[in-house]
């Protein structure tokens, strides 16, 4: 007699801060979505509450208690977006993990192409931005961002892409290992490798509330991504010394041959050395910044601290929750 085959379990993993008009929505429209695919897959959600300050966690505790296929992770403070990411990674168990922002920017419906592709093999499947519903400014932004990683990262990560897609288990596995603090997700996945593909869409505009990633944190996270992933800048540093140190001999014998050859022609004054020396303290401090990046960076990593803390696990009441085998900051908080 042959045997029914198992249901293959696919996690949504759904970072949340300040969501609270979104999450009823969101959570609707990606059971309509799944429903059709309820007898292959084993679906489950799992919302990170990043410590939001308006009513997202009571929303987030009523759906667990309607659905008993939530549950909901909530963190001891604000940790940031790739944080929260983290800790769902560390704590879902399914064959497949489905990442996805909560503020409806990423469609649900796109989930059922990845689902497509991870059937046909790949290990790896993530949304590629084919259009997006943004100001000019951020279109123009990411832009920048993403041609200037492409050219100085050590790795090829995929341009117009964010955290939206879908990782295999071994994946997953393989990202629990890497703990660095300054984390850049889409980075560390490009970088582990295995089969990797893209499914294009449109993306949507946010339904309600207002941007997690306002333009300072951009800054931040675009920093992220650089220094995480390429050591340009230290080799643009010794460049710049290179270049600045032609320039001064260059004009050693400008002057040297001013004054052996055309002497009446030199003109007497500071204004020149004054503006040279300007120049050269702001090119300095400039280094000492990326330095100072790049330092500060390891004094953070050498730290050793947990990159996040977990307040409590919740699930509808009665539902067992399964202890996380590498969620290295939240032993010992359930």
């Amino acid at each position: 007699m042959p045997t029914k085959p198992t249901t293959r379990r696919v996690a949504f993993v759904f970072p949340i801060y300040n969501e609270e008009a979104n999450i009823d929505l969101l959570h609707k429209t990606v059971d309509e979505v799944t429903a059709p695919l309820a007898e292959r897959y084993d679906f489950s959600f799992l919302y990170v509450d990043d410590g939001s300050r308006d009513g997202s966690l009571a929303k987030l505790t009523e759906l667990a208690e309607r659905d008993a296929r939530v549950t909901v992770i909530e963190l001891s403070r604000n940790f940031g977006h790739q944080m929260a990411v983290t800790a769902g990674l560390d704590l879902v168990d399914a064959d497949a993990v489905i990442i996805m922002d909560s503020d409806m920017q990423d469609p649900p419906r796109v989930a059922l192409e990845l689902l497509e592709k991870w059937e046909e093999g790949y290990d790896v499947v993530y949304a590629q931005r084919r259009s997006r519903q943004d100001s000019a400014f951020k279109k123009l932004t990411a832009g920048a961002f993403y041609w200037s990683l492409r050219k100085m990262a050590a790795v090829d990560i995929p341009k117009n892409t964010g955290d939206f897609r879908l990782i295999d288990r071994k994946v997953v596995d393989e990202l629990r290992k890497y703990r660095e603090r300054d984390r850049f997700l889409r980075g560390l996945v490009s970088y582990i490798g295995f089969k990797q593909t893209a499914v294009l869409f449109d993306r949507d505009k946010r339904h309600a509330g207002v941007t997690g990633y306002p333009l300072r944190k951009m800054l931040r996270f675009a920093a992220d991504g650089i220094l995480g992933f390429s050591t340009t800048p230290l080799r643009m540093i010794t460049r710049m010394g290179y270049l600045i140190s032609l320039l001064s001999f260059l004009g050693v014998l400008y002057v040297v041959g001013v004054k052996l050859f055309a002497p009446e022609t030199a003109v007497p004054g500071w204004a020149f050395i004054t503006i040279a020396m300007f120049f050269l303290g702001g090119i300095q401090i400039i280094m000492l910044g990326v330095l100072g990046s790049y330092i500060g960076r390891t004094y953070s990593q050498v730290q050793n601290r947990p990159l996040y803390g977990v307040a409590s696990v919740r699930t509808r009441p009665g539902d067992p929750v399964a202890a996380p085998e590498n969620a290295d900051a939240g032993r010992g908080t359930r």
